[in-house]
């Protein structure tokens, strides 16, 4: 039996330079106290002009080097972007192995989803590499959202930072294995977030309600399949769309701030990215069993169950 592919480790990379949310806002009335209750941040992070999604992908797998990781046998590497390198050809995943010279036996292929991106990819990456016997595989996440936000739009210009996340997958030895997971998708709602003419465009007040009535309800129906309580979860990792929805789902599920903690302070919403980041900052405590819930662009959500397996 091909054993179950377990979550190994987590780097990233946040780029340097931060850009004030009080500098951006000055033309729309916001002070301080909002920026930082409600959005969560007074800074965003920003990738520097001329970078590519595949060069921030890059950057946070030599991060994962440096922790003693040796890249020489993946055999799957796969990237989630909605905003790839160019126009999107060749493939984002393409670029990143070619950038690392690894294999030619690696699969590469890319996957378009934005804040769900994370907890929809482990699933198919994870699958993926089960099926075919893959022993080790890099899963990136990167949107760049700094490239197609508005700075006159205050939806959207206060709230997203750049940054990219990679996670190793491995078939052997110690990690988190993903034992369950639900899906979601409100197609007819998707006008909510979009790209018009190369520019990101969002009704947050759309968003804010699609994530309090829906979020909460598929955690309570995965924690219900699985017969669980959250008092048996260790962490649960949020999607960060901003520091007022992570507050308000937290609210409604009765959950401490200890436990679904807020990360967006110094780097902002980071689409795919934001629960990875999450998570590496937590998995040196080695959390027995977490749970994920990514929800967002699409609109799509989905919530899954990391256990820690020996």
């Amino acid at each position: 039996m091909i054993p179950s592919i377990r979550i190994k480790h987590i780097a990233v990379h946040v780029p340097v330079f931060r850009e004030s949310t009080l500098v951006r806002c000055s033309g729309f009335g916001y002070d301080a106290t909002f920026l930082k209750e409600k959005l969560g941040t007074l800074e965003l992070a920003v990738k520097e002009p001329g970078q590519q999604t595949s060069d921030l992908c890059v950057a946070a797998a030599k991060n994962l080097e440096t922790r003693g990781v040796s890249l020489d046998d993946i055999g799957a590497l796969i990237v989630c972007t909605q905003t790839p390198d160019g126009h999107g050809i060749p493939h984002t995943s393409a670029v990143v192995h070619g950038k690392l010279g690894l294999p030619d036996s690696c699969a590469c292929f890319d996957l378009s989803l934005g804040c769900s991106g994370y907890v929809y990819g482990l699933s198919v990456v994870m699958a993926f590499m089960q099926v075919h016997g893959i022993q080790r595989g890099l899963f990136f996440t990167c949107d760049p959202y700094s490239e197609i936000v508005d700075a006159t739009d205050q939806a959207t210009s206060l709230l997203f930072g750049d940054a990219a996340t990679v996670t190793l997958l491995e078939a052997n030895g110690p990690g988190w294995a993903m034992t369950d997971i639900l899906f979601g998708t409100q197609g007819k709602g998707g006008e909510a977030i979009h790209n018009r003419s190369g520019k990101l465009h969002m009704n947050g007040r759309e968003v804010f309600n699609f994530a309090l009535t829906q979020v909460p309800r598929q955690i309570r129906a995965l924690l219900d399949k699985r017969q669980l309580t959250l008092n048996e979860v260790d962490l649960v990792a949020l999607h960060q769309g901003s520091r007022y929805i992570v507050e308000k789902i937290r609210e409604r599920l009765h959950l401490s701030a200890s436990k679904a903690p807020v990360y967006l302070e110094g780097i902002g919403n980071t689409v795919s990215s934001a629960i990875p980041l999450l998570l590496e900052q937590h998995l040196g405590q080695r959390p027995a069993r977490i749970l994920l819930s990514g929800f967002g662009v699409g609109l799509s959500y989905a919530s899954a169950l990391l256990e820690w397996q020996d």
